[in-house]
């Protein structure tokens, strides 16, 4: 990079030289557009929960980094002058044999709690009642997170959610799916061996940590065909019949031990798969689910869901999503993938109307290796591959300020409003006096924004050169993400003030 600069200064300095004979002519510029934005503040919606993500993988690694770094990581995300997220989906881990070879991803090995005994073999030898074969030492990097976040936020939200049955519960005997990856990977009649333990585990995570599973999400990305033995992460097919069976012993399991904990499904990996799972749940299993969620790897039927959810009066999630710009190479400054990322949010607030939104995993790994292009997964990259014990060089991408456009802005009991500008999300405070509107320029001319009269205005920016940043005016640049934060009454909008993490 340093080469490339030093060309493009000394180009810079041959052009200036010949300017000095010579001068270019500006280039043209594109014509503003107009945008007029209206809210629909006098409509019912959906109250907003707030933002987080899930802790699987990055919290399996990074709870055990050097104390300033996972602090670092940890203000970055959930403290007051950073993202301010208040969910976190802690991952329940299955875990594999002993002597199976390592061959899951950085992190993925998530670890289970339970401990096989001295001299057992076979598949048939664990008992949820033994207190000998559990192990609460386990996942300890995972669990540093529980505290760190329940130090930083005042009323998190906590969700266990499943990826894998524990190894000696699978057909395959892998806790990354089965031999064939449309086929189910738990043990037939291991639904209520499976539910007890993850119960015990929520159970027990709870009391250890000082914390509340308001949801536990038993199944994940279920009715695909991504899961498969030799596979790098922890998961398993589930059909929607498998489904609707473990939803169910799963509920029992919770409520044998007097858990205030519900269940959320299905977590499916898309909206019209969702439906084609809810489509197979009989009416006893529909009313057992205390929360539905769906993840947002595509948009087709988003609004079904939507519909779904209010007719059945069940809170939806949007429990994951990572959106990069697909083939856009690693970019931490780039804004390529920050303006498909907010894109893709504003979509899913404004077609599934859920009552949060949650990131997949905020830390990746480091993806430009070996001469690859590598991708823009994640809000901020480290080496992962690197030693427990560092260092790890954090490195902070502009797809993490286009979550703060987001996250700083629409607040936990704000109500989704819809705005008529495809563009444009919008959310209002509880007492009605504070309006936010996230709104997504992607073209090479700047917008002008039109609002509702009558409001006092705060822009917040972010483009290439901006970093969520105050700004005056109301205008959207080329390429930008702009935050208008309206206020009325006596007091006006202060948005600027709080710190910003870098």
């Amino acid at each position: 990079m340093r080469c490339v600069r030093l060309a493009v200064l000394l180009a810079a300095g041959a052009a200036s030289a010949a300017s000095a004979v010579a001068p270019a002519p500006a280039p043209a510029q594109d014509a503003p557009v107009t945008v007029t934005l209206r809210p629909a503040v006098d409509r019912p919606s959906t109250r907003f929960e707030g933002w987080g993500t899930a802790l699987a993988w990055f919290a399996n690694l990074s709870g055990g980094w050097p104390e300033a770094e996972r602090t670092r990581l940890a203000d970055l995300f959930y403290g007051k002058g950073g993202l301010g997220w208040t969910i976190a989906r802690y991952n329940i881990g299955g875990g594999n044999a002993a002597d199976t070879p390592a061959y899951l991803r950085a992190g993925g090995a998530v670890p289970g709690f339970w401990r096989k005994p001295a001299g057992a073999t076979g598949r048939d030898w664990w008992r949820a009642d033994d207190p000998t074969m559990w192990d609460w030492t386990q996942d300890a990097n995972q669990r540093w997170w529980l505290g760190a976040i329940k130090a930083r936020v005042e009323a998190p939200i906590f969700e266990a959610f499943s990826n894998s049955p524990p190894w000696f519960m699978t057909v395959s005997g892998r806790v990354s799916g089965a031999d064939k990856a449309t086929d189910d990977n738990l043990r037939p009649g291991f639904e209520a061996p499976f539910a007890a333990y993850l119960a015990r585990v929520v159970d027990e995570l709870q009391r250890r940590h000082g914390i509340a599973f308001r949801t536990l999400s038993p199944v994940n990305e279920p009715n695909t065909d991504y899961w498969f033995a030799a596979n790098k992460q922890e998961g398993a097919h589930w059909s929607p019949a498998r489904q609707a069976a473990m939803i169910d012993a799963r509920d029992a399991a919770l409520k044998a031990r007097g858990l205030k904990t519900v269940v959320a499904a299905p977590d499916e990996t898309n909206s019209h798969t969702f439906l084609t799972d809810w489509a197979g749940y009989p009416a006893a299993t529909r009313a057992r689910i205390g929360q539905l969620n769906v993840h947002s790897y595509g948009a087709i039927h988003q609004t079904g869901v939507r519909d779904v959810a209010r007719s059945s009066g069940i809170r939806l999630w949007m429990s994951e999503n990572d959106a990069p710009l697909a083939g856009d190479p690693e970019n931490f400054d780039g804004m390529a993938s920050p303006l498909a990322f907010a894109e893709h949010v504003v979509g899913d607030l404004k077609r599934l109307e859920p009552a949060a939104w949650v990131f997949w995993q905020a830390v990746e790994d480091l993806s430009a290796r070996d001469g690859a292009a590598g991708s823009n997964w994640g809000l901020v990259k480290a080496d992962q591959r690197s030693l427990a014990g560092g260092p790890h060089p954090l490195y902070v991408t502009r797809k993490y300020w286009a979550m703060a456009q987001f996250s700083r802005f629409i607040r936990p009991g704000y109500r989704l409003v819809p705005v008529d500008d495809m563009d444009t999300a919008g959310a209002l405070s509880p007492g009605g006096d504070r309006l936010v509107m996230v709104h997504v320029n992607p073209a090479p001319m700047a917008r002008r924004l039109v609002v509702p009269t009558g409001w006092r205005v705060q822009t917040v920016l972010t483009d290439a050169t901006h970093d969520a940043a105050c700004v005056a005016g109301v205008a959207a640049p080329p390429r930008s993400i702009v935050t208008l934060v309206l206020t009325r009454g006596p007091t006006p909008a202060d948005v600027c003030g709080a710190s910003s993490p870098r």
